[in-house]
């Protein structure tokens, strides 16, 4: 019975304590003139939100570290979840920082970026087979099938990490998109690792849900605080790791199929942009702003996002049971 209630107390748990960090952390961040700017390319109707306070992913962070800590067990496994949303959480600090207290726009330099990544990726992994929790192998959904990738399987986790902490980054475009989105597929994920009778990676999981579903109080429009790259880097590492961990790399782009979606679109209209002399394929992307801008309200846009990341965690769970 305790190992269904903790993944459900850790939920609880971690959403109070976001619940209860906000209406503290927000003044603060006030107070410390810790407010985002917005991009002037972007909506005009975001100019609005100019100045309201970011890194909001700290409140996040310290829901799912309690969550985790007060009903996981402290194992290799869950060492291993802790460590790759600490690592992003901090590139995602570091980088919010140089933005809006060093007054940077650009924040951390790309390669700094990846080198980080490259490091949290190459820890995890190391960590992970050498204690056992890792094996060398790609799991194919469908045809259920193993194939041993060795030493490639390092480049497999880096590439899923970056992939997926970009991915999610880039969702965090509206109030409540990303956070919404997020809660969904660590839920989805929470529900694999019950699956595969991974209790204590299933309370890392539902810590994130809890600490996001918690969030959206404060996030959800009109927005009175942002997540920022301390946020969205940290539980995009929450679902990579819960990907990794259970070996279900493949199935991530399924559940997450959303944040597959709004990188894809970036990828195509910078390709479009440049291949075919300027033309664009959206309005503007990623890809919630094209619909912004085609008069859909902020809160239908997010709304419907939602819905999709939904089917998409549906399907990634059928697939998984046919699997």
């Amino acid at each position: 019975m305790e190992i269904i209630v903790y993944p459900l107390l850790a939920a609880v748990v971690s959403a109070a304590s976001v619940l209860f960090c906000g209406p503290r952390l927000i003044p603060k961040l006030h107070q410390l003139k810790f407010g985002q700017s917005i991009r002037q390319e972007g909506p005009k109707s975001h100019q609005a939100k100019s100045g309201t306070p970011t890194m909001g992913g700290i409140m996040i962070a310290i829901g799912i570290i309690i969550g985790t800590l007060l009903f996981a067990h402290l194992n290799v496994e869950i060492i291993l979840a802790l460590l790759t949303m600490m690592g992003y959480f901090m590139i995602g600090f570091i980088d919010d920082y140089i933005k809006v207290v060093l007054k940077r726009n650009l924040g951390l330099r790309a390669w700094q970026k990846f080198l980080g990544q490259l490091i949290i990726a190459s820890l995890v992994t190391y960590i992970g087979i050498h204690s056992n929790v890792l094996k060398t192998i790609l799991w194919i959904p469908f045809v259920n099938i193993d194939i041993n990738i060795g030493m490639f399987y390092y480049i497999l986790v880096w590439l899923v990490f970056v992939g997926t902490t970009n991915a999610v980054n880039l969702t965090d475009g509206l109030d409540g998109l990303a956070a919404g989105a997020t809660a969904v597929a660590s839920f989805v994920y929470a529900l694999i690792c019950m699956y595969f009778v991974r209790f204590d990676l299933a309370v890392f999981c539902l810590s994130c849900t809890g600490a996001l579903v918690a969030f959206l109080k404060f996030n959800k429009h009109p927005a009175k605080i942002f997540m920022g790259d301390t946020g969205s880097l940290a539980i995009g590492g929450v679902i990579s790791a819960a990907a990794v961990l259970t070996q279900t790399e493949l199935l991530l782009v399924v559940v997450g199929g959303l944040f597959v979606i709004e990188a894809l679109s970036v990828i195509i209209q910078v390709v479009s942009y440049r291949c075919r002399h300027g033309k664009r394929v959206f309005l503007m992307s990623p890809l919630h702003h094209h619909f912004e801008l085609k008069g859909w309200p902020e809160e239908k846009v997010v709304k419907r996002f939602w819905l999709v990341s939904v089917l998409f965690g549906l399907a990634g769970l059928v697939i998984m049971l046919l699997s």
